[in-house]
């Protein structure tokens, strides 16, 4: 009798048991719930923007074996990525003041010289270290990228403005560029063997073409939105979240580069737009989750690459030139900008930063060439990690140590504190 118990009981609760959404949701709701609450407690206690939190949490889980998030990105993970990814070239493409470089083109001088040198200084070491360079190529098109999403994360955490924060989110929003055209557009000639200078810019065109046609599409709608819709309304906070979320879908489908779309279309609606527009309240609030996600998503699968000793080497060497040559390109072209060497110094530590764009041109290599991707993935994957974090603390050094920061930094905990005593 007792043998049948549990056979009745099973045969009970499979009469009450419905389906849900598995395991898999509940553990990345969980997973979220706790990069928040490590995203708090660091801003908090250690004064560091709650990025670190979330990349903290998000490598604890990869190294621990975590298999949510499969490498090369594919499927719904890869478009909630260039999903997050979009959003915050929107926003940063909103943003770029395309009328400055009329004024002052020394700053668009210090783009272009601070990628030459870091694609450059980059492809130059891994060669000079014996990697391949079908390999050293894409890396160094990585390095060229100062991810914009960890710097807005800084400025919002740290309260930042001021011509040091204005000029690196530019520069990073610059760069950007540069290396989504690049990226894609070389992920498709990976396996192919050596041609001419007409065949290599060729899918770069291509890549530039499609993406320019969906971003002005998708500003043509938002600026048709805007004439009709308040923008703080909570329809208009919707209604942007999904033509960005169908823009980034088109443009992965046609060939075109999702997140260079959306950067496209923010530049675009600026223009037609040029009235001051600020995200709506509730566009905020959908955009903080799905940037939590993208940066504990990307430290998930950054965790999975090979740490060992001999691609250590490599990825130090990497971080290192690549600091250096963005800090120089920076004072390089710094005379006549209309910036103080100081500046310029804080200015190229602010952008070294790297997360999710990164992660992205590396997944459409790993994708377009299994075996070149690996060797790619090896060097790219640690490196994005460490920088994700490291980036995020430099950043904010950066922009305390330019004093333009609303925000002190004496962690809140003890500031609390100390203003007790200071009542009392």
């Amino acid at each position: 009798m007792t043998s049948l118990i549990p056979t009745d009981l099973l045969g009970f609760w499979a009469e009450w048991v419905r389906p849900s959404a598995g395991l898999p949701t509940v553990l990345w709701s969980l997973l979220l719930a706790a990069a928040a609450a490590a995203g708090h407690l660091v801003q908090r206690y250690m004064g560091m923007p709650k990025v670190v939190g979330y990349s903290i949490v998000g490598t604890v889980v990869g190294f621990a074996g975590f298999e949510g998030a499969v490498w090369p990105l594919q499927g719904i993970s890869l478009f909630l990525l260039e999903l997050g990814v979009a959003i915050v070239l929107f926003e940063a493409g909103g943003r770029l003041p395309l009328r400055w470089f009329r004024h002052n083109p020394m700053v668009l001088l210090q783009s272009l010289l601070e990628s030459a040198l870091t694609y450059f200084g980059v492809f130059w070491t891994l060669h000079w270290l014996g990697v391949p360079d079908p390999v050293a190529n894409p890396v160094a098109l990585m390095a060229i990228v100062a991810s914009p999403a960890v710097l807005s994360r800084v400025v919002m955490d740290t309260r930042a403005s001021g011509p040091v924060t204005e000029r690196a989110l530019t520069l990073a929003t610059l760069n950007t560029f540069y290396a989504l055209a690049l990226g894609y557009a070389q992920a498709g000639l990976l396996e192919r063997g050596p041609s001419g200078l007409m065949n290599k810019l060729y899918p770069v065109l291509v890549v530039l073409g499609l993406s320019f046609v969906v971003g002005a599409v998708l500003a043509l709608a938002l600026r048709s939105a805007l004439r009709v819709m308040s923008p703080t309304s909570e329809n208009t906070s919707i209604l942007l979240l999904a033509l960005i979320g169908t823009g980034a879908a088109l443009a992965a489908h046609f060939g075109g580069a999702a997140p260079l779309a959306a950067l496209i279309g923010g530049i675009l609606l600026k223009q037609l737009n040029p009235k001051p527009w600020a995200w709506p309240r509730q566009l905020g609030t959908a955009a903080s989750l799905l940037t939590m996600l993208m940066f504990v998503l990307v430290s998930i699968v950054a965790a999975q690459g090979d740490w060992s000793l001999p691609v250590a080497s490599l990825v130090l060497a990497v971080i290192g030139v690549r600091l250096v040559a963005k800090i120089a390109g920076v004072a390089i072209a710094n005379p006549g900008s209309g910036a103080s060497w100081k500046q310029a110094f804080w200015v190229g530590c602010a952008m070294s930063p790297l997360s999710s764009i990164a992660l992205l041109i590396a997944s459409n290599f790993a994708t377009a060439s299994p075996l070149l991707g690996a060797m790619i993935t090896q060097i790219a994957l640690p490196a994005i990690l460490v920088m994700e974090m490291l980036g995020a603390v430099l950043a904010t050094v950066a922009v305390h140590a330019a004093g333009e920061s609303l925000k002190p930094w004496t962690p809140e905990a003890f500031a609390r504190v100390e203003e007790r005593d200071t009542q009392r």
